[in-house]
Formats: C-alpha cells, structure tokens, sequence
C-alpha cells in the first residue's frame, strides 16, 4: 500500500487487553442445566452461575436441586466450586472487509482445567460429598466447553463490534482527508503486527480514481525498534494530486514578502531593463507573481531521498491604482527538486533542495523578451520565498 506500519509492543498489549476482556466474561458464565446418576442417587443442577469473582480464582454456584435415593425425598443446596490451573489457547484470525476495514475472528480456542473441587453444603452435603468426584469430572468438561464458548462470543459480540467501529479516514484539513484502509489482512508474528495501509490522500469536495495503483511495501528483518513507518511514493503523489484538484497549489508572491534587506523591489522599474516595454505600458507600478501547478507533480523516491520536477506556471500581474491587475506576462518555470524527509515532534517533515530553474515563454502581453535574462530574478524569488513557505 502507500503506507505500511510494524509495531513490535502490539503483541503483548493486545494479550493483556485480550486477558483483561475474557475475565471480564468468563465472570459471568453460566453453566447448562447438569444431571445424572451415580449408583442409585439421582442429581440435578439447574440455574449455575458464576458470581462476580474472576473464574481464575474460584466459583460459588447456586440454586441446585439434589435427588436422594428415596424418590420421596427431595433435598435442595448449594455448592462451592473451585477450579484450580485453568489453562487456555486461543488463536484469533485478523483480516479486512471489503472496505478496509479490519476484522477479528476466533480460529482455534481450547480449554483445559486440571482440577475442580466441589463441596456441598446444606441438611444432605454430607451425602452428595460421597459422590463428588462424577459430577467433578462432568463439571470440568462443561466448564471446558462453557469457556471457548464464551470466548467465541465476547469476540464476535464485543471485540468485533468494536473493530468495526475503527475510522480508516481522516480529515487533514478544509481541503484534504487520508483513507488509511487496509489493503491486506494484518500479518501477526510472535514479535511484531504488521498492517499494510493504504495511504491515499483524497479532495474532501470531490473524491475521485487514482490512475495508478498503491506499490508494494515490506520491512527490514530487524525488529529492533518499537514502531516502523514506511511509504511509498503513492503516499506522496496522491498527496499531490489531491491538493492540485482542491486548487491548494496556487501560490502568491507580493512585494510585502520580499526581505528587506534584499535591496530589491518587486515593481515594473525593476524588469524594465529586461522588458523595456513595461517602463512605457506600467511605469513604476508594483507587481505580484501567481505560480500554479498546470498538473500535479508526480515524485519518485530513491537511495538519496525524493525528487520531482514539477512544471509551474507563473502568471505575472502589474497592480494598478485602482487595485485591479494587469495581466503582463505567462512564464513555464521547470526546476529539479529533491527532498529528504524525517519526523519531527511526531510529524512527518520535509526539507526540499532546488536546483536551477528553465524558463520559457508561454504568453506576453508586453511583447517578446529574451527570458533568460528573468533566469537570476526567479531563482531568488523561488528559492528565498517559496521554497521557506513549502518547507
């Protein structure tokens, strides 16, 4: 996908999560109806409960009803449960819906209890606990049941009902959301979780196909540290695209953001040595630069990091008297650009290095000029304005 992500304490955390839910369930188990005869007593038990006590611990069971050996007598108790070293395997697959979404399922549980105590009380304990170890050996195998039951359920009903409520998008601003689906089920290892996200950059107004396809990502073999992000150039290129589509790559240079101490003036007097016609047509007017992208720029990353050569276009405009502008000239800048990026206080930053512009000329509106000799303008323009405001 666009963007993939290991984590290596995932494993351990969710075990705890996982433990801390299934107490919580198996806290209020309750066993099916039991009954059966051991020489000539007859027993039942019906309506067994768990109290509020971690299973782990111990069980107290009520409302038993007891059959004696007379079919006259009836005697009603109750017992005290202990179960002792509960051990349990379960397996959960992890997968994704057709949305992205991610899912949770149970694909192998069992259940093993290596000892359980009953203990009767009440007018007759003293005979039912001469026959304790049958309905021992049948208490254990139902609870053994009972457990991966239960299981099965708390995943479906509980853990699964929460993964669906996971958000795959988020908002990035007015302009701009991320879909962060999955694009494969989560790989889960004895040391890491790995997710392979889609990392797809969309226009909040106007969401549309990307015409290309996310690039297959994978980790190093180490797992030497907590968390891996990784992306890939579709990350980056989507990102583009979107901002191109919602109009956000428009940028404007003014004469309030030239530096001071440049000594320079962003007016017609200043290019009417190259464009003589301007000192003629708008003497001594202030001027403003629009650049915009005629297309998205389209990245690749390598060994040293990203680059791209986007094509800009920049309108130059004379400001008149009255504030309405005065289209001069359209000039196509291409410049190589290469960025390295890095994380910063939890955000994903970008340092870009430019190289020198190409210029051409696309429209005039003063008459044809010889445009290299902007060459040396527009490097300043670009590299000590709009490059700080694109870092």
């Amino acid at each position: 996908g666009g963007v993939v992500e290991s984590c290596s304490p995932c494993v351990p955390a969710a075990q705890q999560q996982g433990i801390a839910i299934l107490e919580k369930e198996l806290a209020q188990l309750k066993l099916p109806d039991i009954s059966g005869k051991s020489g000539k007593v007859r027993y039942s038990f019906s309506s067994c409960e768990a109290d509020s006590r971690s299973l782990l611990q111990a069980l107290s069971l009520t409302n038993i009803s007891f059959l004696s050996p007379s079919p006259c007598s009836r005697g009603h108790g109750s017992f005290n449960l202990k179960v002792e070293n509960v051990y349990m395997k379960i397996i959960l697959r992890l997968g994704s819906d057709t949305t992205g979404k991610p899912t949770i399922s149970t694909s192998d549980c069992s259940a093993r209890i290596s000892k359980v105590r009953v203990r009767f009380s009440g007018k007759l304990g003293w005979l039912y606990n001469l026959f304790h170890r049958v309905i021992e050996s049948k208490l254990r195998k139902n609870l053994e049941r009972k457990v991966c039951d239960n299981v099965a359920k708390s995943v479906q009903n509980e853990l699964q009902k929460q993964v669906r409520t996971l958000p795959v998008t988020a908002r990035i601003d007015d302009k701009i959301g991320i879909d962060y689906s999955l694009v494969a089920p989560p790989r889960a290892t004895a040391h890491s979780l790995d997710a392979d996200l889609k990392g797809e950059f969309y226009s909040l107004a106007h969401r549309s196909t990307v015409p290309f396809s996310p690039l297959p990502l994978a980790f190093p073999s180490d797992h030497e540290r907590m968390v891996y992000f990784g992306a890939s150039s579709y990350f980056f290129n989507t990102a583009g695209i979107a901002y191109h589509k919602a109009g956000a790559l428009v940028f404007e240079i003014t004469e309030a953001m030239i530096p001071k101490e440049s000594e320079f003036g962003l007016d017609t007097s200043a290019f009417s040595a190259f464009i003589p016609q301007l000192e003629e047509m708008y003497p001594n007017m202030p001027m403003k630069f629009r650049l915009s992208t005629p297309t998205a720029p389209f990245l690749t990353i390598g060994p040293g990091g990203i680059s791209f050569q986007p094509i800009v276009d920049v309108q130059a405009y004379a400001i008149l008297p009255n504030s309405s502008l005065a289209p001069l000239f359209l000039l196509s800048l291409v410049r190589n650009v290469s960025a390295v990026i890095n994380v910063r206080s939890g955000r994903i930053v970008g340092s870009l290095d430019v190289g020198r512009i190409r210029l051409s000329l696309k429209d005039s509106a003063v008459g044809h000029f010889q445009v290299q000799f902007l060459q040396t303008i527009m490097n300043y323009l670009t590299s000590s304005i709009l490059l700080p405001r694109l870092n």
